[in-house]
């Protein structure tokens, strides 16, 4: 049982560094996708990233219960594939069609902790089962620090999150110009 983020920037080649991951391991991949078609754009991205994968996987979409579909689909013999875990904190911040001013606190939703608390033991809990889990997130914190309350709270959140997924995985990999860099673990 293996548990590894894979991170980096926009275009850094981490989801295509995890689905080489998920292709290698020779078990079942269960992809589990996190992004909605909320634009014609984001629309084609999805279309895109669906015909690259293998047509024996599975791919199961969703945008919020994350923890729970984990722990649903865990199995000793599976390979679950999360992409991406950004995409899922930005969907959970507006999970309730929520609004935010530009200045100010931010007040997030009851749902964004409990939804988050519950990766986190889903995660924990997968030391059990015997099944392996790769998750792709954005490195987001790593350059102008953004104007807003909401793009400031993303941001923090963001590492927060991925800070809290570091310390329970086996191994953390960063994905920079399509080159992994080992931060814990070792090679994968």
């Amino acid at each position: 049982m293996t548990r590894t983020l894979v991170f980096g920037g926009a275009r850094s080649g981490k989801s295509a560094y995890a689905e080489q991951l998920a292709r290698s391991s020779g078990k079942e991949v269960i992809y589990i996708a996190t992004a909605q078609a909320g634009d014609g754009e984001m629309a084609t991205r999805i279309i895109h990233h669906r015909l690259q994968r293998p047509a024996e996987w599975i791919t199961l979409e969703e945008p919020l219960c994350l923890g729970e579909v984990i722990l649903q689909q865990a199995h000793p013999k599976r390979l679950l594939l999360v992409d991406c875990l950004t995409l899922w904190l930005t969907n959970l911040l507006f999970s309730n069609g929520e609004t935010y001013p530009e200045v100010g606190d931010i007040v997030l939703p009851e749902r964004f902790h409990s939804e988050r608390a519950l990766l986190l033991y889903a995660l924990a809990d997968l030391e059990d089962t015997g099944c392996d889990i790769v998750l792709v997130s954005n490195e987001v914190g790593m350059g102008i620090v953004p104007y807003g309350a909401i793009s400031r709270c993303f941001t923090d959140e963001a590492g927060r999150l991925n800070q809290a997924v570091a310390a329970i995985c086996d191994k953390a990999v960063l994905v920079a110009a399509g080159l992994p860099l080992h931060l814990k673990g070792g090679p994968c």
